[in-house]
């Protein structure tokens, strides 16, 4: 996973704010070049240390962010709710010189608008107003319902695969708490495929995310570390140099932790509701999951099961795609058939590494084996990030 401070990703929940909390959280600047955007379409520029957004109010319904990166690193937007966590929506891995959209659905509220170089810290924010518009840009007959079905059927794969995730977290958790860490070392990669899947949603939420999912190389100072990486490099120690085990106590507190927020994001999505724009986004952003952090095996770095939240990936990025298919079928066939066939073609690839119920571990492939992965999942990301656009615009 791509790591943010942030709590990162996920443009999946649908949020309605209230209230304004926005503020410039480090020492760079953010700014608007005009006070509002009736067309509810924006320009971002980005630089190393700007954020300039083309206005700062604009009305509710489908808003198109381009965003520029005139600096000289990678960098990020996010549209974040009023509290600075929750996100709606984000465009991610923008090079130098490059643009692209961000489409999001806007209920009226307060926000935050946020750039992001170099993809570290909270980046340079500046506030963001969503005011009531009179006209709806919704879609309607067939397409609207087509729309309907592809929102509520991803609603329901939600909760079920956080009751899954919930019922296997707590397998896991009772075998390292017990100190049979074969046990758990056996359940580690499968429980987590659950998380991967939904990983936008998960992430969406700011406080739990880190809690649960944050890597040691995201540590930021003081910064208390638990969660399933915490706990695999205890199970993996002999790839951890100079790593002193945790104690039973510590074993048990986290265990305990990662159960009890596991099922605090159970509790939190039992309700949600979700928007095309959302699904659209979220399986971009899982296919922008495999290319920063599973491609390059920096996720599970002492377990190597990389190849697992590969698939779990790609799994959470074509369910929300086939969700909205027969819909992409009325207004772009042809993406459609593309995107269709790009994802079959990547999951013949990660076929070749299954074993078992599992699959290899990631230290087994060789170089060409790992950019031919990296390959087909650019094939598929570039068409994939027309999604969103294509069934709401």
């Amino acid at each position: 996973m791509s790591r943010r401070s942030l709590g990162l990703l996920g443009a999946l929940l649908l949020l309605v704010p209230v209230a304004s909390a926005c503020t410039d959280n480090n020492s760079s600047s953010a700014s608007s070049d005009g006070p509002s955007s009736d067309s509810g379409k924006l320009t971002v520029t980005s630089t190393g240390d700007k954020c300039t957004v083309s206005g700062t109010t604009a009305p509710s319904g489908t808003l198109v962010f381009k965003v520029t990166n005139k600096g000289s690193q990678v960098t990020e937007f996010y549209l974040l709710g009023e509290d600075g966590l929750r996100i709606v929506g984000e465009v991610e891995n923008i090079g130098p010189g490059l643009t692209r959209d961000l489409v999001v659905q806007a209920a009226p509220g307060k926000y935050t608008a946020a750039c992001k170089p170099g993809m570290v810290g909270d980046g340079i924010r500046s506030d963001f107003t969503v005011t009531k518009s009179g006209s709806s840009d919704q879609a309607t007959g067939k397409a609207a319902d087509l729309l309907a079905t592809a929102t509520s059927q991803y609603a329901a794969y939600v909760r079920d695969q956080t009751e899954q995730l919930v019922t296997q977290t707590k397998a896991f958790a009772e075998a390292y708490r017990a100190g049979d860490d074969d046990k758990a070392r056996a359940l580690y990669a499968s429980a987590r495929m659950h998380w991967e899947r939904i990983e936008p949603v998960a992430e969406s939420f700011g406080d739990l995310d880190p809690r649960l999912d944050l890597r040691e190389a995201d540590l930021e100072a003081g910064q208390e570390w638990t969660g399933w990486h915490r706990i695999e490099k205890d199970l993996w120690p002999q790839d951890a140099t100079g790593y002193t085990p945790a104690t039973q106590a510590q074993r048990k507190e986290l265990a305990d932790q990662l159960v009890a927020d596991t099922q605090e994001l159970y509790s939190r999505t039992r309700k949600l509701t979700y928007t095309p724009t959302q699904l659209g986004n979220g399986a971009k952003e899982l296919l922008d999951e495999v290319a920063t952090g599973k491609v390059t095996g920096e996720e599970e770095a002492w377990s190597h099961t990389d190849l697992w939240d590969f698939q779990a990936n790609v799994d959470g990025a074509r369910i929300a795609f086939e969700n909205l298919e027969p819909a992409l079928k009325l207004k772009d066939p042809q993406l459609a058939k593309t995107l269709a066939a790009r994802f079959a073609a990547l999951q013949v690839l990660l076929d070749q590494y299954a074993v078992g119920d599992g699959f290899k571990h990631y230290d087994e492939l060789t170089k060409a084996q790992v950019k031919e992965l990296a390959d087909s999942v650019n094939a598929l990301s570039e068409p994939l990030s027309k999604l969103t656009a294509a069934v709401v615009l």
